[in-house]
């Protein structure tokens, strides 16, 4: 899933549910576990100057790069955390660590070949979903679908969350980021599976 998606339907589930909220736990919780990815991101293109299409066929792969990133999508990890800040009463901690575990609840069933590794260090499996949130091969332009609509949906929801006029437009910037990155790059693809479905 997308990191924009996690922070939105992240604000929108766990503040609605968890009293009182610490937006600032739960976006931390939520884009947390990717921020290794966009790490990894601007060192093999600005630093390795690799091509796009080494960068994730290949480098991506690299066993120092998916140690990391399974660490911060890991459930036994957050739960380790999350026991922690229950010992330590720690309000903060709590929320940002459900958080993380939200974040890698909503990637589990939209990830194929590009699956973390959730129960890291525990197990290397990696749960392989029949659908992912991009793969064209694997029903991605109905997934981003669904999630566009969902983040759409949960926007007002998480509108009155925010407190500063930033936050709100970083918030509605988002689903039309999303609406308009959609109709250029799925939108085709998505009618032509929903056709085949039919035919």
């Amino acid at each position: 899933m997308n990191t924009p998606s996690h922070y939105v339907l992240n604000l929108a589930v766990i503040g609605a549910v968890i009293q009182p909220r610490v937006t600032a736990a739960i976006t931390l919780g939520a884009i947390g576990p990717d921020l290794p990815i966009f790490v990894f991101y601007a060192w093999a293109k600005f630093i390795q100057r690799l091509p796009e299409s080494e960068i994730w066929s290949q480098a991506y792969y690299q066993p120092f790069w998916q140690t990391i990133i399974a660490l911060t999508h890991s459930f036994p990890v957050a739960i380790v955390g999350l026991l922690i800040c229950l010992a330590l009463r720690s309000h903060w901690g709590l929320v940002f660590f459900i958080s993380m575990i939200g974040h890698s609840l909503l990637d589990l069933p939209v990830h194929n070949d590009d699956a973390h590794r959730h129960f890291f260090p525990l197990s290397n499996y990696r749960f392989m979903s029949p659908i992912s949130y991009w793969d064209p091969n694997h029903y991605g332009p109905i997934v981003a679908g669904v999630e566009m609509l969902l983040v759409i949906a949960a926007t007002p929801f998480v509108w009155p969350m925010l407190e500063t006029m930033v936050a709100r437009i970083i918030l509605v910037t988002i689903p039309t980021i999303y609406v308009v990155g959609y109709s250029r790059f799925y939108l085709s693809g998505a009618i032509a599976q929903i056709v085949q479905w039919f035919s």
